[in-house]
């Protein structure tokens, strides 16, 4: 299929589920940036998707023969609202691609024109948002968290109106699947069963296959979606992520972070921390994540009341064990990985406060998150303290914490026998040197908009694939913001 070819697993679905979309053609499509390894590793032909059918189609100008572009449809809370009908009001869902280990991934353009749930929207995408969407998901993929990825960046050679006219973009998304809490909420609100069953039984299929051999498929497809997202946000928490806006329709069952829009990495330590502009109230502020994970998931387990038990009592018992589930697996697993941050391998009791002695020092002394536990992960300091830590000389980043090191030098005392720099290593390679940070984030958008410049986000992207290696001559990107580059407030960009 002119080196493009897919399936359109989504769409054989009844038509309730999405609506087809016509295209909305551009001026002069240019592709910014393919990303050939995801391209290989799909199985696609990157050589056809860089040539002008490819970018036709990358930037929903024209689809190759057989391609039907969808829109899908879902509802979903928006900073704690109901609203019945949202949908794809800017994307469209191209069909699936299988990779050579058999797994099926969804190919969805983001910014490409009008669909049936545009509403007032224009359906486009300014190239700020998308530069950043693709930066922020590749990092979060190197970084080892669960995200959809970005395959293509493509200027339209338009532009779009925001608060100012801005060149136009579109970005190529893939993701195991866009089916959202907010989808199951979409059939819920209309008291389409029937509907509802289709979606969970095609989620099952799609993500969870073993949960269809059990007593209650949709019961443990309601507490594997828990487990995902316990393990998502833990993941986030222990790297600093804010989302910024974890509406119940951004909120995937699959377990990968989606919708990168007013997101940003947290430098100085602080769980109050907000960057998006519209969130006044903090709802989604960093160390708010975990809750609000949790209320979406309730929400998902609102909707799947009618298919979990026949009895409405049954069903609320059901649901509220299976989200009761949540908070040990949420903390488990961010325990755990604070662990791995801190270089422990057993288990111990105290391990909880050393952790949060550890986090309440960051926060008291305002140090960046990113930097302290990266600067504790060195081999230098581990040697010392192995050797004569009654006479360290610590590095002017590491002085307030000089109440905690005993504590956990004692603790380490405890582990089981490693060299230094085994330690050193093993740390090195769960706290990285390299996030996308806010000021970096903006100074790339800047260029790439007001210059036609793309070399910062070349630059950037190429710093980011190896977050975990420290890249001599790259040092500024390990670097908190100085007082006159903070970034105060990140923006959705719809």
């Amino acid at each position: 299929m002119n080196g493009f070819s897919l399936t359109q697993q989504y769409a054989s679905l009844p038509e309730r589920f999405y609506a087809p979309v016509d295209l909305s053609p551009v001026a002069a499509p240019q592709l910014l940036r393919l990303n050939v390894p995801l391209a290989k590793a799909l199985g696609l032909d990157a050589a056809w998707l860089a040539s002008p059918a490819g970018v036709a189609m990358l930037s929903g100008q024209s689809m190759p023969e057989g391609v039907q572009p969808v829109a899908l449809a879902y509802a979903g809370h928006q900073f704690g609202h109901f609203v019945p009908r949202l949908g794809d009001g800017r994307a469209l869902l191209l069909g699936d691609v299988t990779d050579a280990a058999g797994k099926t991934w969804e190919i969805q353009l983001k910014g490409s024109g009008r669909t049936p749930f545009s509403r007032r929207g224009d359906g486009k995408a300014a190239l700020g948002p998308v530069l950043r969407e693709y930066v922020l998901s590749e990092a979060m993929a190197a970084l080892g968290v669960p995200t959809t990825r970005s395959l293509a960046a493509v200027r339209t050679g338009e532009m779009v109106l925001r608060e100012t006219p801005l060149p136009g973009a579109v970005l190529t998304r893939v993701a195991a699947s866009h089916i959202r809490v907010g989808t199951f909420q979409f059939f819920a609100a209309r008291e389409d069963i029937a509907g509802l069953r289709l979606l969970a039984d095609y989620a099952i299929k799609r993500h969870y296959p073993d949960a269809a051999q059990t007593e209650n498929p949709y019961l443990t497809l309601l507490e594997k979606v828990i487990a995902a997202q316990a393990d998502l946000v833990a993941q986030w928490m222990l790297i600093g992520f804010i989302h910024g806006v974890m509406n119940t329709d951004n909120m995937a069952v699959s377990g990968e972070t989606i919708d990168y829009g007013p997101c940003a990495f947290m430098e100085q330590y602080d769980t109050g921390t907000v960057f998006s502009f519209i969130d006044e109230h903090g709802r989604y502020a960093y160390g708010n994540q975990p809750n609000m994970a949790l209320w979406n998931l309730t929400r998902l387990a609102e909707a799947l009341l009618p298919l979990l038990a026949e009895d409405d009592e049954a069903a609320i018992a059901l649901a509220q064990t299976a989200l009761a589930q949540f908070e040990p697996q949420f903390q488990a697993a961010y325990l755990q990985g604070l662990r791995a941050k801190m270089g422990l391998i057993t288990v111990q009791e105290g391990d909880i406060a050393l952790a949060r002695t550890l986090l309440e020092t960051m926060a008291s002394a305002q140090l960046d998150f990113t930097q302290t536990f990266r600067a504790i992960s060195q081999p230098d300091l581990h040697q010392a303290l192995t050797e004569n830590a009654d006479a360290l000389l610590l590095p002017e980043s590491l002085v307030p914490l000089a109440e905690w090191l005993p504590q956990w030098q004692a603790r380490l005392a405890q582990e089981p026998e490693i060299t230094p720099n085994a330690r050193a290593t093993a740390m090195m390679q769960t706290n990285p040197c390299y996030i996308p940070r806010n000021h970096l984030v903006e100074e790339m958008i800047v260029q790439a908009v007001t210059e036609n410049d793309y070399s910062a986000f070349e630059n950037l992207l190429a710093v980011l694939a190896n977050p975990y290696t420290e890249q001599p001559g790259r040092e500024r990107y390990a670097l908190p913001a100085t007082a006159a580059e903070r970034v105060r407030h990140t923006f959705c960009g719809t």
